[in-house]
């Protein structure tokens, strides 16, 4: 049957990490098959690492975990995400979080799905780049409007709080989402600049939607300071400023299957996303929400973090010197996530583009994500020229670290075969 025999659906248009991957499928690659190398993944490697707690192997299922978890929540997972953010990032403030500030979700998917249904009819900001799922995520919901705002690769991709407060003036931003760490070129927004950018939202009323996945991977923390950042530690009022956070097991626990995430706000808003969750997704695994709770123990988190700073360091400065030294060009050396965003223009001819570099790394058995998929288009408003990303390619360094040198051996040996 065509594949548009049935009127009732539309096309649905898949993420840049599903597009490569399916691509890689086509050629044979599948996940266990350690001969391909995937630079493409949105993952983190999920084994031991040194320094780190053990990995949770087995999670007991009570017999009430046969029920339906609470659409907000399992209660007392909710209380523990609210005391580490407490313990993380507001000792001896007056306004701390409570389990109303927290609303769990089956995702970090499923949690900006649930803040997307609950926007009304306003201004959303957005930027370019950032993750490729906003851009199905911000044109699915007709409520609110998607404006985006280009950030220049020749300043770093900086924005500084005087230029968030000229975008919420000049454009009407009611609301700015973004991914802190930045999903892919790796700019984090932190300390004071990350205090004024909450300060400008408090005077202005414009919620910033911080995607904060990406936290705990951060490599220009002080020395001693465990490497974290959230905009949690510049809330006045965790229940009158206008600052909501997504964060989970994905990223910065090394739990990806999970499914485990959660949103952190003023009550308000959290009771909303519930709302929303209610008719959207139902609410998530109640077996893995009770397994959770232990994992936020502080002493677990530290371990945790501090592991993975040093290894997924190694990784980054491993990745950005060899992509280097065979022509791969970097705006700014990435503060934190797992990603080398890299501007290919300067490899030879057939390599000058991200698509390009993408078909040929497949022939090695190397898989990474074109540029064009961050450049977020909600609905494919903006004319059909070329993207002005299309010279670059994201290189993950999520995988281990053997995995990401026999990639960069193969992606060399592709570059010279050129020359």
């Amino acid at each position: 049957m065509a594949e548009d025999a049935f009127h009732a659906f539309r096309k649905v248009p898949k993420t840049g990490v599903i597009y490569v991957t399916s691509e890689a499928s086509r050629l044979g690659f599948s996940p266990t098959d350690p001969d391909w190398c995937n630079l493409g993944q949105g993952q983190p490697e999920t084994g031991e690492l040194p320094g780190a707690p053990p990995r949770v192997s087995s999670v007991a299922v009570h017999i009430d975990d046969q029920e339906y978890a609470p659409v907000a929540g399992l209660w007392e997972l909710r209380e523990a995400v609210a005391g580490l953010y407490n313990h993380l990032y507001r000792k001896g403030l007056p306004s701390q979080y409570s389990a109303e500030n927290v609303c769990i979700s089956g995702g970090g998917r499923a949690a900006l799905t649930r803040a997307a249904a609950s926007l009304g009819s306003i201004n959303l900001g957005h930027f370019l780049p950032d993750y490729t799922a906003y851009e199905e995520l911000l044109d699915i919901f007709k409520a609110f409007t998607p404006i985006p705002i280009l950030l220049d690769g020749d300043r770093g991709y900086s924005f500084t709080p005087d230029d968030l407060r000229k975008e919420v003036l000049g454009r009407g931003l009611s609301a700015l989402l973004m991914s802190n760490p930045c999903n892919p070129t790796g700019k984090l927004v932190a300390g004071e600049e990350l205090s004024r950018w909450v300060s400008v939202a408090r005077e202005l009323d414009c919620t910033l939607l911080l995607d904060e996945f990406y936290s705990h991977y951060v490599y220009r923390s002080r020395t001693g300071q465990l490497p974290v950042e959230s905009a949690a530690r510049y809330v006045e009022d965790v229940d009158a400023d206008p600052v909501v956070l997504f964060d989970g097991f994905t990223k910065n626990w090394r739990y990806p299957g999970w499914r485990i995430t959660w949103a952190v706000g003023p009550k308000s808003v959290v009771e909303r996303f519930a709302s929303a969750g209610s008719f959207l997704d139902g609410g998530g695994s109640k077996p893995l929400q009770r397994a959770a709770v232990d994992l936020l123990d502080f002493d677990h988190v530290e371990q945790e973090t501090r592991a993975i700073e040093r290894v997924f360091r190694a990784k980054r400065d491993t990745t950005i010197a060899r992509l280097q030294r065979i022509g791969v060009r970097f705006d700014r050396i990435p503060d934190g996530t797992f990603y080398a965003w890299g501007d290919v223009s300067e490899l030879p001819g057939p390599l000058s583009d991200g698509m390009s570099l993408f078909r040929a790394a497949l022939q090695k058995k190397v898989i990474v994500v074109p540029g064009e998929f961050f450049d977020v288009n909600p609905g494919k408003r903006r004319s059909g020229r070329a993207s002005r990303f299309r010279n670059y390619v994201r290189f993950s360094f999520g995988p281990s670290a053997a995995t990401v040198d026999k990639a960069l051996d193969r992606l060399e040996a592709l570059v010279n075969e050129q020359h």
